[in-house]
């Protein structure tokens, strides 16, 4: 018999009991785990998520501006200088930088001022943005067409189909925002005629309460071809991953891969997501903490409770001639133990727990628990030393009792 084999020996006498306290402190780790393992996919694939509403980097020709006056009156700034960006060098920038994997979208755009003519039969100056339909769609989620995209086409049950095209160069329609559609006096289905080409309005853009209700969306093949710009954007917006590492590196780098360019991260709608990430993170780092304390609180009452119950096997084992350091050992011990076996049952358990509910949350929709032997290990050890602690002072009230209390009780 000795310091370990005692409270293995009790542990299996007392297995009930010992069932029980292995039980709490399993689900604790479980639930640690599994909120750890949610709390970092759903930040991860929050962020992606978060992405589609908006670039957060906006990339422009450098331009430079001249403020004119006379006589003390202020005629306003101009710009001169202005240039348009080659978007292919764009994409080889964002292609290329270190930090490339942390690029979502990359949406060029073309501005132009174009004479429409609408239903209505007289033209009307209407701004014109040249946009990839599939990435631009990427990025504003958030919008809603009554009609529907020039890249989809109505199927029979309603939802929209790839639409499939004949001439893979001809415009594939326009999309006309609220304020503009009501200019021209075009509706879904409707035609426009831009640029000598008659265009079909496949959708209106319902308000959005921005510049883009003003406007029409076209392709931008064919806006660079209609206004003899071809492969020129007048702007790129990027979607970029903030929670790798901070925008403003990915920016620099950006801006150091095109010289030529005005580079700028847009910090309010960085700040907002990342908030957003983070009060994710914290509200479950929260939960653990408290699911973790009350683990710890059931380990402590228990070891009390049998400090309490085992005082003449306490009192026997000092008469002899177990110090009270082995006494305390003997208690530690057997916490740890009852937390080194929760911990690595926890951590199966957690894992596969978080995996299914990963499944749940639509944000994280296909993600599934890995197990990772690291994290294993740590998780059991952690599980260990909590319980350990958890059990410090009814081992240090054990450690403190006399022999004499045995032989009374006897």
């Amino acid at each position: 018999m000795n310091i370990l084999s005692i409270p293995l020996r009790y542990m299996l006498r007392k297995w009930p009991k010992t069932l029980l306290l292995f039980g709490v402190f399993t689900l604790g780790a479980a639930s640690v785990v599994a909120l750890d393992h949610v709390s970092s996919r759903v930040a991860a694939n929050m962020e992606r998520q978060l992405a589609a509403f908006g670039a957060n980097i906006l990339v422009r020709p450098r331009t430079d501006t001249l403020r004119v006056g006379y006589g003390g009156v202020s005629l306003g700034a101009m710009q001169f200088g202005a240039r348009h960006l080659d978007e292919a060098a764009v994409e080889r920038a964002a292609a290329t930088i270190a930090d490339r994997a942390n690029i979502a979208t990359v949406a060029p755009k073309l501005l132009a001022l174009a004479m429409v003519r609408g239903a209505g039969g007289s033209p009307v100056n209407v701004g014109l943005v040249g946009v990839r339909w599939d990435r631009e769609r990427r990025i504003k989620s958030h919008w809603r067409v009554d009609g529907a995209y020039p890249d989809e086409a109505a199927g029979p049950a309603g939802p929209a189909r790839p639409a499939k095209l004949a001439d893979p160069d001809a415009p594939r329609g326009v999309v006309a925002g609220a304020r503009a559609a009501a200019a021209l006096g075009v509706a879904p289905g409707g035609v426009v005629r831009i640029a000598g080409q008659d265009l079909r309005v496949a959708g209106v853009l319902r308000p959005t309460g921005g510049d883009d209700d003003s406007v029409l969306l076209a392709d931008l093949d064919f806006v660079q071809r209609a206004f003899g710009l071809e492969g020129k954007a007048s702007f790129v917006e990027v979607a970029a991953l903030c929670s790798g590492c901070p925008i403003d590196e990915i920016a620099a780098q950006l801006a150091a891969a095109l010289p030529g360019a005005e580079v700028g991260a847009l910090q309010g709608v960085v700040r907002q997501r990342m908030h957003s990430i983070g009060f994710v993170q914290k509200l479950l780092l929260g939960v653990s903490l408290v699911i973790l304390l009350t683990a710890c609180a059931m380990v402590g009452l228990s070891m009390l409770a049998a400090v309490n119950e085992r005082v003449r096997e306490i009192g026997l084992l000092r008469s002899l001639g177990f110090s009270r350091g082995a006494v305390f050992v003997i208690f530690c011990f057997e916490a740890a133990c009852i937390g080194l076996a929760a911990g690595l049952a926890g951590y199966a358990l957690g894992t596969l727990a978080g995996g299914e509910a990963l499944g749940l949350i639509d944000v994280a929709r296909g993600a599934a628990g890995e197990f990772d032997g690291v994290r294993l290990a740590a998780t059991a050890g952690l599980m260990g030393l909590l319980a350990t602690l958890a059990a410090f002072a009814p081992a240090w009230k054990a450690a403190r009792t006399e022999p004499s209390r045995a032989l009374t009780a006897l």
